[in-house]
């Protein structure tokens, strides 16, 4: 079967059409131009502002005009992660996926149903004449997965809804009202390259096979961290051989689990039986302690080209150690709310950079003085060795309104569809509502959208049949609003 020929069919073609514009982070211009292609051929009110935002409107039906006014609300770019034999090109190619036992997966790269899904509902409920409703705005933010820009700079007084339906949510039959905040920290590290040693030889060593994932949703799954894991296997190379290190490579975007780590290291040729059977072995270790959340794990040492350099001595000291004391994972679970994660901080990558080597960390916590523990304890390690600390912008962490009316609203269309409640819950990943929050303070907000498992990962998947439910109860709540 066909893509747009899944149900609801509307909502498939729409997010078949998203499927074939790039749309990396920060670079939305295909993307903003198919929007307002889109609002234009659908004939509906259409505004862009200075930092890149869509705002589609359409007027309420006929006796529907005091209905609440609600906005509904997704980003429009997306995490591009692919496998790194992968030669797909984020910028040009369309994103490939099939159909397989109920779910739309997407193997080789990340699939985009973070948060295209929401975009083609909303594009689905602008399309459909047939609907009864008050007045709808439809928003499209710009830079969510990597500064939230789109939220941060949205301009105030441009929204006339009451509601806000934010549809980045990842569970079907969980709505959350409200989320944690977050901040960046990047640690730069300036080196020196010295003669490479005239005794030895260079391998490249790879951990893959990590699952990675959501650095917010899926913290808490004790899945292996490759930048960590290379970080410990170099350490432990370093004790007994000395490591000489000429080239770094784990991890990529600070939102994402390291699922792949690369090292390129000289061993002297007296130790390079011992060192490949060392290899061996960690390859096993790896297997048996991430046998159920990682079983696809390896670790591999290929002969490579000699080179002429290598990073100096205390560099690589310093690195290898500091990378393996930075600590990542869940630091708190949340007093307030059981099986919550309230504070956690993610090794995202490291990379060189001309003469320096950056290391990329995220910090989350819904506690917003804990949040800024985690990021000082963090640049702590760093500054030890002399690096250069940054820190980002942050966001907010979005309240939890307990009385807030779109929930009661939501749910009750819930209970009409489905014959029982939603699950009302906050989530440790973050969410645009707490900066759209700061603009709307009077905003009442929920969040809700179908099931995608592995997102910010290739072989990210949405579940076929809760787009289907997900569609559904956005209409229930249409027709029952107030």
């Amino acid at each position: 079967m066909e893509i747009t020929q899944l149900q609801p069919q509307k909502v498939w073609q729409y997010f078949h059409e998203i499927m074939q514009v790039p749309r990396p982070s920060k670079k939305e211009e295909k993307i903003i131009a198919y929007l307002l292609e889109t609002a234009n051929k659908l004939g509906v009110e259409v505004e862009q502002d200075e930092i890149g935002n869509v705002l589609m409107r359409k007027p309420a039906t006929k006796g529907k005009e005091n209905v609440t006014p609600v906005v509904f609300q997704s980003h429009m770019d997306m995490v591009c992660e692919k496998n790194a034999d992968s030669d797909f090109n984020f910028d040009t190619d369309p994103i490939q996926a099939e159909i397989e036992d109920g779910w739309l997966i997407s193997k080789e790269t990340t699939l985009g149903a973070d948060d295209g899904i929401g975009m083609a509902i909303q594009l689905a409920l602008l399309a459909d004449d047939t609907l009864e409703h008050g007045p709808l705005e439809c928003l499209f933010t710009v830079d969510e997965e990597t500064g939230l820009t789109g939220a941060k700079e949205l301009k105030e007084n441009w929204l006339k809804g009451k509601m806000l339906l934010n549809l980045d949510s990842e569970d079907e039959g969980q709505f959350f009202i409200g989320c944690a905040g977050g901040i960046d920290t990047v640690a730069r590290m300036e080196f020196s390259t010295i003669d490479a040693p005239d005794n030895g030889s260079a391998y490249k060593i790879a951990i893959q096979g990590f699952m990675g994932g959501h650095s917010g949703d899926d913290i808490e799954k004790n899945r292996g961290n490759a930048t960590k894991q290379l970080a410990r296997l170099l350490y432990e190379l370093d004790n007994r051989f000395e490591v000489s290190l000429f080239h770094i490579d784990a991890g990529n975007l600070r939102n994402a689990i390291s699922r792949e780590g690369f090292a390129h290291i000289i061993v002297d040729r007296e130790d390079e039986e011992i060192f490949l059977e060392f290899i061996k072995a960690f390859d096993e270790i790896l297997k048996d302690e991430y046998k159920i959340s990682d079983p696809e794990v390896y670790v591999t040492a290929e002969a490579i080209d000699y080179p002429e350099e290598i990073i100096d001595e205390m560099t690589t000291y310093d690195l290898i150690r500091t990378l393996y004391a930075c600590p990542h994972g869940v630091l708190a679970m949340s007093q307030d709310i059981k099986d919550f994660v309230e504070t956690s901080t993610n090794l995202a990558s490291v990379k060189i950079e001309k003469d320096e080597i950056v290391i990329t960390t995220s910090q989350r916590s819904s506690v917003e003085s804990r949040k800024y523990d985690a990021c000082m304890m963090v640049g702590s390690v760093f500054e030890l060795v002399g690096a250069d600390v940054e820190n980002g912008d942050g966001y907010p962490g979005w309240t939890p309104n307990p009385n807030s009316e779109v929930m009661k609203v939501l749910n009750q269309a819930y209970k009409n569809v489905f014959n029982k409640e939603a699950e009302i819950l906050a989530v440790h990943a973050g969410l645009e509502c707490g900066l759209i929050a700061e603009k709307y303070p009077e905003m009442d907000m929920i969040s809700y959208g179908p099931t995608l498992r592995g997102v910010h990962a290739p072989g990210e998947k949405i579940d076929i049949e809760t787009v289907k439910q997900t569609w559904e109860l956005t209409l229930e709540f249409l027709k029952i609003l107030k």
